[in-house]
């Protein structure tokens, strides 16, 4: 607050310098300015806010005051009322200057109108005492015929299959030349250049290919060919737990810790089991790769009176504000040896599921990826269109 208190200081000592007529010119420009940008801002379809760190409304578009029935006097108005399942404790780091992270997830709301709405918000400025919140309805996207779901899935193959195709390329260049070598020794046996040793190492690099291009294979299929789902109640606690023993190798050889924490009672929840474990396996996966030297992964799994909620936390290397919006595009990754398919697997269990999801993170620090499953209660339909 102190930057911007002397920033107002000096614009106001700037003010006073001038005279009359200039002083005029001058207001007249910063109105012209603003009535611009609101202008801008309120021809966009997607509600805009500025909160402060008290969560006070400091600006917001018509879109957003229509998608929250924002009243006229909002000054004593937070935000934490209006949008009541947002992690806001987790968001605002008190004691460390107020909004350090950025954040990304699907909620519901009920009022004034059932909505299903994207939520994402980012610091603004460095100043970190005030935040833009971004609110896009996804409402009718979730409700739209099934005729136009199947020709949003055959874009999606195209352009999956696309990647795919890409992405194979390298491991079947390598598979060729070393089973290129390896065919040469064998119809040259008296040929000394390759040593036994070698072509054992060779044969070694052959099923590491192999392997590669069956996880890729595996991971196109499941995304676009999930199969029809099996609900039954499913313990979250021994799902979590069967694939972290799955990928311990994996988690040892990076040298993360894994620390689980579990409430006094997490009961079942309806949904596919495998689905799930697939979930799980992906978000456990980014979080063991973000710490490449090594972190610690704590997962926590607790209920409260609306939700079964699990949190997996990490302290590898974070995202960025731009890295966060593009987290769920298809093939959009950061990792050298990644396909990014992963997370389009994850959103899509957890919609298959009515569970809404969030993530947390702040660069340098780590991330937080949050699955809320509602209670029956608060069960959230799915909306196929029937």
């Amino acid at each position: 607050m102190a930057d911007r208190k002397n920033f107002y200081d000096r614009l106001s000592a700037r003010f006073e310098s001038l005279d009359a007529s200039s002083r005029q010119a001058g207001f007249s420009l910063l109105l012209r300015e603003r009535g611009f940008f609101e202008t801008v801002f309120n021809a966009v379809d997607d509600g805009i806010l500025v909160i402060d760190s008290d969560l006070r409304l400091r600006y917001f578009n018509r879109a957003a005051k229509e998608l929250l029935a924002l009243p006229e006097d909002t000054s004593n108005l937070r935000l934490s009322k209006l949008l009541p399942d947002v992690d806001w404790a987790r968001i605002i780091m008190s004691g460390e200057g107020g909004y350090q992270q950025v954040s990304r997830q699907e909620l519901q709301i009920l009022y004034p109108e059932e909505r299903y709405l994207q939520f994402y918000l980012t610091p603004l400025g460095s100043a970190a005492d005030a935040a833009t919140v971004i609110l896009h309805d996804v409402t009718e996207s979730r409700r739209r015929a099934t005729s136009d779901l199947e020709r949003e899935t055959v874009k999606a193959v195209s352009h999956l299959a696309a990647g795919v195709a890409h992405e194979i390329g390298n491991p079947l260049n390598s598979l060729s030349m070393n089973l290129e070598m390896l065919e040469r020794a064998c119809d040259d046996p008296e040929n000394e250049a390759l040593s036994p040793e070698e072509a054992a190492q060779m044969i070694r690099r052959c099923r590491s290919e192999v392997e590669r291009l069956d996880s890729i294979i595996h991971s196109f299929l499941t995304a676009i060919r999930p199969g029809k789902a099996n609900f039954a109640p499913v313990d979250l606690k021994e799902s979590v737990i069967d694939v972290l023993t799955f990928m311990r190798p994996e988690i040892e050889a990076r040298h993360v810790s894994v620390k689980c924490s579990w409430g006094d009672a997490v009961p079942p929840v309806n949904g596919d089991a495998e689905q799930l474990k697939q979930a799980f396996y992906n978000i456990i996966r980014n979080a063991v790769q973000a710490m490449s030297n090594g972190g610690e992964l704590d997962i926590y799994g607790y209920s409260t009176a609306d939700f079964r909620i699990l949190e997996f936390a990490d302290s590898g290397r974070g995202m960025s504000a731009e890295a966060l919006r593009e987290m769920f595009v298809p093939f959009k990754t950061s990792k050298s040896s990644g396909n990014g398919i992963g997370t389009m697997i994850i959103e899509r269990v957890c919609r298959e599921h009515g569970a809404e999801f969030g993530v947390v993170s702040t660069e340098g620090r780590g991330t937080v990826f949050q699955l809320r499953f509602p209670n029956g209660s608060r069960r959230i339909k799915l909306l196929t269109g029937n």
